[in-house]
Parts: C-alpha cells; structure tokens; sequence
C-alpha cells in the first residue's frame, strides 16, 4: 500500500490558485470568475435557503488573515464561505503567534495543513508575497497598499449590471492614485475599457502600473484636471482621501481639495455617468452628499456585489478544476 503523502508533496501535483493581483491574470480567466460570480448571484436571488444546494466547498475551510480594520471584506468573504458552504477562521494578528515573533513563512506552512485558502488584508504588501510564497494553499489579496483586486472585480460586476459590457467604454477616477487605482489601472487593461485619472501631482498613480498596462494595451490617461477626466465619462469613481495607513491627513485634505466629487464635476460626465465609491465614505470630502445619496450612485450595489464576485473567486480558488462548471444548471436568466 503507498503511503499517504504530506506536506509539499502531497499538493506538488496542483499549484495553489494565488491571487494576488489583476495583472497576473488574463482577461479571459478573469472575465470567467466575474461570470461565475454573477451566475451565482442569479442562483441567490428568489429562490429559498438554502441558497447554493450543491455547496461546492462544503468541508472546505477559508482563513481570514486581517490586520486592518474591515468591514465589507471581512463580511463577504465570511458570509460568501459560508453560503457556499465552507467554514470561515478569522485570525487576527493579536491572537496568533504571528503577533509575537514568529515567521510569515512558519505561519503560511502552518495554515496550509489546516486551512483551504487564506485570505490576507494587509499593511505591507511584502507579507502579502511571502505568505504566498510559502503557503501551499490558494492566498488571496484581501487589501495591501499596493493594490485592491477585489474590489475591482465588485466594481466591473456592478458597471456591466447597469451599463452592459465594459469593454470599449470610458471610467474616470478622481483623487488619490492609491491601491485602488492601481488594481483599476490594470483592469484598464485587461477588461478593455478606457481610464482617465485625475489626482494631484504629489499624489499620482503608480508609475509601475501605468507603464504594465500601457505595455499591455490600455488606453489610460493622467491629468491633474478632473474635469478634463471625467469629460463624457459614463462612471465617475472616487475613494476616501485619507487611507488608514496615511498620516499626513491635515496636507491631504488641502490637496485633495479639487478633487471632489460633486454636482458640478458629475454634470462633465455622461447624462447617465454611474457614480462609484469603494466606501467607507466621508461625505463632504472626496463626495458631497447629493452625489453620493443621488439617482448615478451605485455604491451600494457595489458594496454588495462584493459578496457576489468574491464567491465567485473562492470557487475558482478551491473548488477544483471544473470550477467554471458550478451553476450552469442551476442558475436563471
């Protein structure tokens, strides 16, 4: 008889599912899980409890690794888990022996003999790296300062619900060139849609994404003109100006100025421009409230399809490789 094998060998045969970042996809596998996403969607609304008989990752287990606060990440990758019938860990750095000294590499080879896939919401983007470096189970990028890929596919899923295909239309980002934008720029590419951004000189968008997208196609431009962004645009996006990990709150409010998002700079966009924002929102600042309360905004929507997409993404990362077949019997029109 063999012997069952453990550790490394025994997930040689199948590299985890990792994601990381949009760039290190391509649109087709991409566009695939924001599919399935909306496939299960469909399977959610109007039918009974409970909502995915199948389970596909029932006996699977999902770490969630949050050392910032969190409120819509935490929540749809729990809710989404267990709706697809897996158990969620919610593991804080305070109540893991990570807060006391020991290895990102000892912790990601730990977890990987427990759990089916992590999670990690981040302050420092390197961890993010040597987590998946190390772990032998699927890692996913919850938030780092770098980047916010999730939260991209919850905006594509929510555009493409009221607007149709986003291929070959115009988005405007508007403020800080920060983790979102970053994920946003590489969208540009790989979803095929065309991206101004306006931000202050002092803070612009990653160099580093702009020449990968524009290397790969996307059509992007950066002005510090908002008006000249969201000119004809058909969604405006904005996010908070002061991030959690900022401390130069007092300068970027001066900055930043400009930059909101109001009646006036809507009224440059499209007659039908949708108004998004990843939340949490500070009305007054980056929004004023007639936007944000107003007919275009959509972030509600997107705050939910955040559950949505992500389901999608746990299914790609764990439910083995027919994972694009889940739902197609199941899901109505």
């Amino acid at each position: 008889m063999n012997a069952i094998p453990t550790g490394p060998a025994r997930t040689a045969a199948r590299t985890p599912r990792h994601f990381l970042d949009l760039r290190d996809f391509d649109g087709a596998t991409l566009r695939a899980i924001l599919d399935l996403g909306s496939r299960i969607k469909r399977m959610q609304h109007g039918r009974a409890r409970p909502l995915h008989p199948r389970q596909p990752l029932l006996g699977r287990a999902l770490g969630l690794m949050l050392s910032k606060p969190s409120t819509r990440t935490r929540v749809s990758f729990e809710v989404g888990m267990r709706q697809l019938g897996g158990d969620v860990i919610l593991l804080s750095p305070n109540d893991m022996q990570i807060g006391r000294g020991e290895t990102i590499a000892d912790t990601a080879r730990v977890l990987s003999r427990f759990v089916d896939a992590i999670v990690l919401r981040t302050g420092d983007t390197a961890a993010l790296h040597e987590l998946a470096r190390w772990a032998s189970v699927p890692v996913i990028n919850g938030l780092t300062p770098a980047s916010h890929p999730v939260q991209i596919l919850a905006d594509i899923m929510t555009f493409e619900e009221h607007r149709g295909p986003i291929a070959g239309q115009t988005l405007a980002w508007v403020g800080d060139g920060n983790n979102v934008a970053t994920s946003l720029i590489e969208a540009a590419a790989l979803f095929g849609f065309r991206l101004r951004l306006a931000t202050p000189a002092t803070h612009a968008p990653s160099d580093d994404a702009l020449a990968w997208a524009r290397l790969a196609g996307a059509d992007i431009t950066v002005t510090t003109d908002p008006r000249a962004a969201v000119a004809g645009a058909a969604c405006v996006i904005t996010d908070t100006w002061v991030s959690m990990s900022d401390t130069d709150a007092a300068q970027r409010l001066v900055a930043f100025a400009p930059y909101r998002v109001d009646a006036a700079l809507m009224a440059n966009a499209a007659p039908d421009a949708l108004f998004m924002h990843c939340l949490p929102a500070h009305i007054g600042e980056e929004v004023t409230e007639d936007v944000f309360e107003g007919p275009r905004s959509v972030v509600f929507d997107e705050a939910e399809n955040r559950l949505h997409a992500q389901k999608g993404l746990l299914v790609w990362a764990m439910a083995g490789e027919r994972w694009q077949d889940y739902g197609q019997e199941d899901a109505t029109p």
